[in-house]
């Protein structure tokens, strides 16, 4: 029989652990949520012996107080485990409560007085814990589509031992992206934002990207990104990681993070499973 594969979702309550559930179901995996860790021993008794389809890719839905279980159990049993760790930021959260309304579970097994502390509980209790997982995935800014999006580039089921990278370009004044794995500063770089034909444009138009990469200093730093780039992918692939996040920062997110992402996705995209996003590019 071939090895079973399970992919354990956790994260902070209210970064979309339920609306991640609903598009891998969508994606072909048997979703079971909030499954009683009481009976995990008879979930892994099926897993490794029914011939039923169902069973060969399941994803698991768990609370910060559950997780340290599934975890332990899944790790003494024959089975191929992902863990993907959802985050969002304290003030995201907060707005996504309070806008359902919807109770916290820390409020509700009696370990926080307000919703506040309830995050602040939920993410201590994290700190120690999300080192193992191997996907993160920061969902403040994402929408339904975007998690989709990431969801499918990374566990899709045709692809599982293939090593994947996405390049993602970023705006430091909107925040460095949580999941990313790696991250390089290109504010050093001449910046098309102060040249007047190109400030209303993007890293995507070919004017703006001839202008960045005209510079020697942007050839030096692409030379030196692209060696230290080129070893880590390799160590990366060879310790089975499945998948990397490299974060390309400038100032606002449209000029020069942008074009040094393309420059990146279009020189490995035919080594590597590779995809890029430009997360900032349209914020003002």
């Amino acid at each position: 029989m071939n090895q079973q594969n399970v992919v354990l979702i956790t994260g902070m309550s209210g970064a979309g652990k339920t609306t991640a559930m609903g598009i891998l179901e969508d994606m072909g995996y048997h979703c079971i949520d909030n499954f009683p860790v009481q009976l995990i021993e008879s979930l892994g008794k099926i897993i490794n012996s029914t011939p039923d389809e169902r069973y060969k890719n399941i994803a698991l839905a768990t609370t910060a107080i559950d997780y340290p279980k599934f975890l332990q159990y899944f790790a003494n049993i024959d089975v191929n485990v992902r863990v993907v760790f959802l985050d969002a930021s304290n003030e995201k959260l907060l707005l996504r409560y309070k806008f359902t309304r919807r109770h916290h579970p820390m409020m509700i097994f009696a370990n926080a007085n307000t919703l506040e502390e309830a995050i602040e509980i939920e993410r201590d209790m994290f700190n120690a814990l999300q080192e193992r997982a191997v996907l993160h995935i920061d969902t403040t800014k994402l929408d339904q589509q975007g998690l989709k999006s990431t969801l499918m580039e990374k566990l899709a089921l045709n692809s599982r031992s293939v090593f994947s990278i996405s390049f993602v370009s970023f705006g430091f004044k909107h925040g460095v992206p949580m999941d990313v794995d790696l991250v390089f500063d290109a504010r050093f770089l001449p910046n098309p934002y102060y040249i007047e034909e190109l400030k209303d444009k993007t890293g995507d138009d070919s004017e703006v990207y001839d202008y960045v990469m005209s510079f020697d200093q942007t050839k030096e730093f692409i030379r030196h990104l692209k060696s230290f780039l080129d070893f880590v992918f390799i160590q990366y692939k060879n310790e089975k990681k499945n998948h990397i996040t490299v974060g390309i920062g400038c100032t606002g997110g449209h000029h020069r993070s942008v074009s040094i992402t393309n420059w990146l996705y279009s020189h490995y995209k035919d080594q590597y499973h590779c995809y890029k996003s430009h997360r900032d590019k349209k914020v003002g």
